[in-house]
């Protein structure tokens, strides 16, 4: 594995365990197996490294959502996946490590907020002009205004709030909003095929 992959999934793994406040320079360097001295010649600092480690954790997801996207017989098959995918990665993420990426390292929280402006609202709009066409989701949506509510409410789960302290309180919100979210814009038809996608998948899930 090459050096700064290395770093990264090392990082990556320590921020979603322990969250980013705690996890020192030395904790990084210590885990990768190389000296503090390496680490520093790829990265000035703490924040640089909670940034780059933020962003490339968020391009590999990008990536498995298109994946999926491109794999699936619709737009219902499509969200189902992407929520099951969604739901393991919460399962190891400490919900602290969220929060606390908004708090003490702003820069980071940004680059990842518009990285969903720029690149997931795409996604979610091909989504849902893709069900629409498919008589899935309603004929009178506004694509727009109902994207940027999806994304808004996926980043509830990056507040501090009463509904979320532990991994599980993460899946548990997760499922709640993209039920919400789903049962709000699918038609009868859409709704059937939710039902069909939901229990393969979660099946797979639990399997897993």
């Amino acid at each position: 594995m090459e050096a700064l992959t290395k770093i990264l999934s090392v990082a990556l793994e320590l921020f979603s365990q322990y969250g980013f406040k705690t996890i020192t320079m030395d904790d990084i360097a210590r885990r990768a197996g190389i000296s503090k001295k390496t680490l520093y010649q790829h990265f000035a600092n703490k924040d640089e490294v909670v940034k780059e480690t933020v962003m490339w954790y968020k391009t590999h997801i990008d990536g498995q959502c298109r994946a999926l996207m491109s794999g699936t017989e619709n737009a219902i098959e499509a969200m189902v996946r992407i929520k099951t995918m969604m739901d393991h990665s919460y399962k190891q993420t400490n919900p602290m490590a969220i929060m606390e990426l908004q708090r003490y390292y702003p820069e980071g929280y940004k680059a990842f907020r518009d990285s969903l402006i720029t690149q997931d609202l795409v996604s979610v709009k091909e989504n849902l002009d893709q069900g629409i066409a498919e008589g899935l989701y309603r004929e009178n949506l506004n694509v727009d205004v109902v994207a940027k509510f999806h994304l808004e409410s996926a980043l509830l789960l990056m507040q501090p709030n009463l509904m979320v302290n532990d991994r599980e309180d993460l899946k548990a919100v997760n499922h709640e909003i993209t039920e919400l979210f789903l049962y709000g814009i699918m038609t009868p038809k859409g709704e059937k095929l939710y039902h069909k996608y939901k229990e393969k998948y979660l099946k797979e899930a639990t399997k897993s």
